[in-house]
């Protein structure tokens, strides 16, 4: 059986000195699983590797069991395979809009499909400054002020659509995208 790569978006660690880990420490934590070819990015909890494909609902919920047990607290997981990512950077909404010119690019990757109804609350919802589109399970936000005063953060996602929601800047999401590639 050939190995997929997938990436590991954590949520939620190293943000306002809250839930610190050092990446090597993460990536040791990652090499103790049945996965090879281990690579982190940044600081922001961003984990590449390769595995038999198992789906990756199963992958997901063995990295959150193994993160709890070796770090004592819950870490949220969202997982993309490779193919998934090029996917989100090649779908871009506003990539014909000219949005490097017009704000920075945010993605959201969501744990999972939203249901209508959250979509049509979340709908409801408009910024000034800021725009959404969502795209099956990932919401792209251009932001034409800060990203941290922005609307659309994680945590406005999460409520809105029942799902979790981590953030990546466009150019991390396409880095990863490269280093996928590698």
């Amino acid at each position: 059986m050939n190995a997929t790569t997938y990436i590991a978006l954590l949520r939620g660690i190293n943000v306002n000195g809250q839930k610190l880990i050092k990446m090597d420490h993460l990536k040791s934590i990652f090499e103790s699983m049945p996965v090879s070819r281990v690579r982190t990015y940044i600081q922001s909890g961003n984990v590449l590797f390769e595995v038999e494909d198992r789906g990756t609902d199963q992958i997901r919920e063995s990295i959150e069991s193994k993160l709890k047990d070796a770090l004592g607290y819950k870490v949220d997981v969202v997982v993309r395979t490779k193919d998934e990512l090029e996917l989100t950077v090649a779908d871009n909404p506003f990539e014909e809009d000219g949005a490097p010119d017009d704000g920075k690019i945010y993605v959201s990757f969501l744990s999972e499909k939203p249901t209508a109804e959250a979509l049509r609350v979340l709908a409801s919802f408009q910024s000034d400054v800021d725009e959404y589109r969502v795209a099956g399970r990932e919401v792209y936000i251009r932001c034409r002020g800060q990203y941290g005063k922005s609307l659309f953060s994680n945590n406005f996602l999460e409520k809105k659509l029942g799902v979790i929601a981590t953030t990546r800047n466009w150019q991390t999401v396409n880095k990863l995208v490269s280093m996928a590639g590698e």
